[in-house]
């Protein structure tokens, strides 16, 4: 009897199904289109493997790709609903509800983060099994939750904004929220700005996460 599917092991499948040869192309589009949006990274950047594992998610559950007719995730799942067993293909379907946003850390306890989503303003609870070393009650997040297993957990990729910035991305989500504007511009201009406080520890925080400019 195998071993029921984890997280890991079901997205780590989900990349070698997708991203083949044939559509290496595709993939080097994708790849110049995420860096438009979420900033350049580079080798010595410390933020390297984490944006690596955030162009993957984007890639395979946020964008359509023209050989999937959706996004290559959906495309997965429909797959295995022909194929497959209800539980595997519950475990495709995962990665074709995530939740991609900014969100608040409200408390912390072992295993468990609850987090206040800026675009909505709803708590959730996520399961978190790895150790959540620097993040501190009241931190701003880009996270992507994923309903797998009856729970919420967070994926691989993350980016974690300075706790000086996070009253400032608040009341911009606040703002955006207000007048009615999409969260996905606010996410994306926080991901470049969080490459640039990492470059530049010589400038102020505050200055970085200035929305007015």
């Amino acid at each position: 009897m195998s071993a029921p599917p984890t997280l890991n092991t079901t997205f780590d499948a989900l990349v070698q199904w997708a991203m083949t040869p044939e559509h290496q192309d595709d993939v080097v589009a994708a790849r110049a289109e995420y860096s438009q949006l979420a900033g350049d990274v580079f080798d010595e950047d410390r933020q390297l493997e984490l944006r690596l594992a955030g162009f993957l998610e984007y890639y395979l559950c946020d964008r359509p790709a023209p050989w999937a007719g959706g996004t290559p995730a959906r495309a997965r799942y429909l797959e295995a609903l022909q194929r497959e067993s209800p539980a595997q293909a519950a475990a495709w379907r995962a990665f074709t509800e995530t939740w991609h946003g900014l969100f608040r850390v409200k408390a912390l306890s072992p295993g468990v983060v609850r987090v206040v989503a800026l675009s909505a303003r709803s708590e959730v609870v996520v399961s978190e099994r790895r150790a959540m070393h620097g993040l501190s009650v009241g931190d701003v997040l880009e996270a992507r939750l994923v309903p797998f297993a009856g729970a919420l957990a967070f994926s691989s990729a993350w980016v974690w904004h300075p706790h000086e910035a996070a009253s400032l991305i608040v009341a911009e989500a606040e703002r955006r929220r207000t007048n009615g504007l999409p969260e996905r511009e606010l996410i994306y201009d926080c991901a470049r700005r969080s490459l640039k406080a990492d470059r530049y520890r010589q400038i102020a925080i505050e200055r970085i996460y200035d929305f007015s400019k």
